[in-house]
Parts: structure tokens; C-alpha cells; sequence
């Protein structure tokens, strides 16, 4: 049998693929995630989602589907607002000297 390599990635996909921007794009596929599994939840269909938000169901279904670079993290984030959510942003000072500064959705 063939052995299989592997690495163990970093925690975030994007940084592991060397796409630029990797914490923002970490940050907008949280935000889609919790958007998702609202609308799941709710049983909110697309064509209902797209008109809660203002946009069309094609772009909700790109959304859904990964293609979310049309949305800003602050549009995501008032697409969760319309879904009922509040939304907290935190500034904080980073206390780990050993690591960046980072952006996190909890």
C-alpha cells in the first residue's frame, strides 16, 4: 500500500492556499456559515433571504455556495442583523506577543 502525505494546515484554508487577505476571507466564510445555518434553521429559503437583504437570489445562492467576494464583512454582518442577530464588534488589545493580531468571529 501506498503511503499517503499529508500536512496538517494552519487553521485557516485560505492562508494555507496563499491567498491574499486570508483572515478576511477566514472571517466572511464564518459569517456566511452562521448566516446558512440561520436561514436553515428558519426554513428561510433564497428568494425570501434575498428580499430580507436586498439583493437577488443568484447572489445569495453564490453566497451560500462560497462566492461571497461581492459582500463586504459589514454587508454579511447586516445580512445577519435582518436575519435578528446582534452583532458585536470588540476592539481589544492583542496580549499574545508571540503571534499577529487577529480577526475572529465568534
Amino acid at each position: 500500500m501506498a503511503k499517503i502525505s499529508y500536512e496538517i494546515g494552519g487553521g485557516n484554508v485560505f492562508d494555507d492556499i496563499g491567498l491574499p487577505n486570508a483572515q478576511e476571507h477566514l472571517v466572511k466564510a464564518k459569517l456566511v456559515v452562521k448566516i446558512d445555518a440561520l436561514m436553515k434553521e428558519r426554513g428561510l429559503k433564497q428568494a425570501a433571504a434575498a428580499g430580507l437583504f436586498g439583493v437577488k437570489q443568484p447572489d445569495v445562492s453564490k453566497m451560500l455556495n462560497g462566492d461571497f467576494r461581492q459582500f463586504s464583512v459589514e454587508r454579511l454582518m447586516r445580512f445577519l442583523v435582518a436575519l435578528g442577530q446582534d452583532v458585536e464588534i470588540v476592539v481589544k488589545p492583542h496580549e499574545d506577543k508571540g503571534s499577529e493580531a487577529s480577526l475572529l468571529v465568534a
